[in-house]
């Protein structure tokens, strides 16, 4: 059974669907053991406390670098034997210690289908904005493997999701995590800890 961490900074519904598939026991061999915050006031600790997870807060403001801000977490991570970190709406940029320590054992949930409108400024709802103001009609939801590169990691898996007229940002962001974000992201979860993803190179394939 492998440990489970999962980062979050606000709301937390992506970890409340992380829950709740543990719940219906559709994440096989992996555990939720561990919730990390970055910062205080993140509802997602709510979360965590009422599943009974223990939990504890980095706050990145208390940190003048990626390096430092790396190292605080990995003294946190040091004792809890943690085989695999989902970023579940973490909305910090680790950097290259954690990054490399963690190596293929990051898995990341991003609102848009990679490699459109991602990277360095595209998080929450500043993704949907974009998606709007370009005109596509289908947006969607990525899991991927974090490295150095911001969302440049392997893609695991896609869901694609219609953009309806009369779309704001609010009800696109909600579709979005509906029908796409809150079904892969376990989906892909349970592949890894059942052994089932390999990586060549930048691609991913699903035993």
């Amino acid at each position: 059974m492998l440990n489970i961490a999962v980062f979050v900074s606000g709301g937390g519904t992506n970890l409340q669907a992380l829950i709740d598939a543990q719940d219906r026991g559709e994440i096989k061999n992996g555990k939720i053991t561990f919730v990390l915050a970055s910062n205080e006031n993140a509802y997602a600790l709510e979360r965590a406390k009422k599943a009974g997870i223990p939990s504890a807060v980095v706050n990145r403001k208390s940190y003048g670098s990626k390096a430092e801000y790396d190292r605080a977490i990995l003294d946190v991570l040091e004792d809890k034997s943690i085989d695999l970190i989902v970023l579940a709406g973490f909305l910090s940029i680790l950097g290259e210690e954690l990054v490399s320590k963690y190596r293929n054992r990051i898995i990341n949930i991003h609102p848009s289908l990679i490699p459109l409108f991602c990277g360095d400024g595209f998080y929450g709802k500043k993704v949907h904005t974009a998606v709007l103001e370009s005109g596509v009609k289908v947006t969607g939801a990525t899991a991927h493997f974090v490295n150095e590169i911001t969302d440049g990691g392997a893609i695991i898996l896609q869901k694609a999701v219609p953009v309806e007229q009369g779309d704001n940002e609010d009800i696109l962001q909600y579709r979005v995590m509906r029908q796409a974000e809150w079904e892969i992201l376990p989906k892909a979860v349970s592949l890894f800890c059942e052994g089932r993803i390999r990586i060549e190179g930048n691609k991913t394939y699903i035993d």
